[in-house]
């Protein structure tokens, strides 16, 4: 509460405390939060992002950060620049439901020879979600392309050229799928999580079961989605978007699936979370 950005205090105030004279006040404030006046001075004409590549997905990238932002702080279609935003990444849907395949992002990663990749759709997909846009029918033929993607074993693969799968870096390898990717599979997972009727279907459970077989648990990645969301971490690559595995996301998504800590490995998880807390409460 001693953090000068007024959308922060009014998620702890709405989200933990449930203080309601107080968050009416800051509600007011949160359009002039540096959070979000800092990023929506950036928007271009066409409700757009950062800057169109010669494959015009640059900008696909940087709008749906943008929009994950905004949606985390609380913001939706009734906020125009969430309005705009959410109208030009529409405007770049093919008519199956997905995104364009291309490169997103100044990282250098090369994606040459992949017809198709879950992320191209996911990413997009979240900023729009996080902003109320879960039920949109524009939204619904994504969420059905991206069920298309799915591997038979519940996990969504690195990507496919041709009829072949694309390789499995070690760091996005999941326990229990071949093909299956970590990075593809908690993108789907966060889209599906965000839709009030997916969040509790088979697909969403499976792939979280699958994203929880993780074995190692990285102390200094815990809180990082959150950090990136907000802008104090850079949001940068694509396949490796999700390479950190960020133990707070994941008891974040396992509270919005449905699960809880009457399942043992979540119970662990959120023993082991709370175990890292320092005498300061921090």
């Amino acid at each position: 509460m001693s953090d000068p950005s007024p959308c922060l205090r009014y998620l702890v105030l709405t989200e933990l405390l449930s203080e309601s004279e107080e968050a009416n006040e800051l509600r007011r404030l949160r359009e002039q939060d540096l959070l979000v006046t800092g990023l929506t001075r950036l928007q271009n004409p066409d409700g757009s992002w950062g800057r169109d590549s010669a494959e015009g997905t640059q900008s696909l990238q940087a709008t749906s950060q943008a929009l994950t932002r905004l949606g985390y702080l609380g913001f939706d279609r009734e906020f125009t620049p969430v309005r705009l935003g959410a109208e030009y990444l529409f405007s770049r849907q093919r008519g199956d439901g997905s995104c364009p395949l291309g490169r997103y992002s100044d990282d250098a990663e090369r994606r040459e020879g992949y017809d198709v990749m879950s992320l191209q759709t996911s990413i997009p997909l979240r900023g729009l979600a996080e902003c109320g846009y879960a039920e949109d029918p524009r939204a619904e033929r994504a969420y059905d392309w991206l069920i298309g993607q799915r591997l038979e074993d519940g996990a969504w693969p690195t990507g496919i050229a041709g009829d072949v799968y694309g390789y499995v870096a070690g760091y996005r390898r999941l326990p229990h799928s071949r093909w299956g990717c970590r990075s593809n599979t908690t993108s789907a997972l966060v889209c599906l999580s965000f839709h009030p009727e997916r969040r509790r279907g088979e697909e969403a459970g499976r792939a979280l079961d699958l994203v929880l077989g993780r074995e190692t648990r990285e102390r200094h990645h815990l809180g990082y989605d959150v950090a990136r969301s907000v802008g104090y971490e850079r949001a940068s690559g694509f396949l490796t978007y999700y390479a950190r595995y960020d133990m707070a996301q994941m008891l974040c998504l396992c509270g919005r699936v449905g699960a809880g800590v009457d399942d043992a490995r979540i119970g662990d998880l959120a023993d082991h979370v709370a175990g890292l807390k320092g005498e300061y409460g921090v």
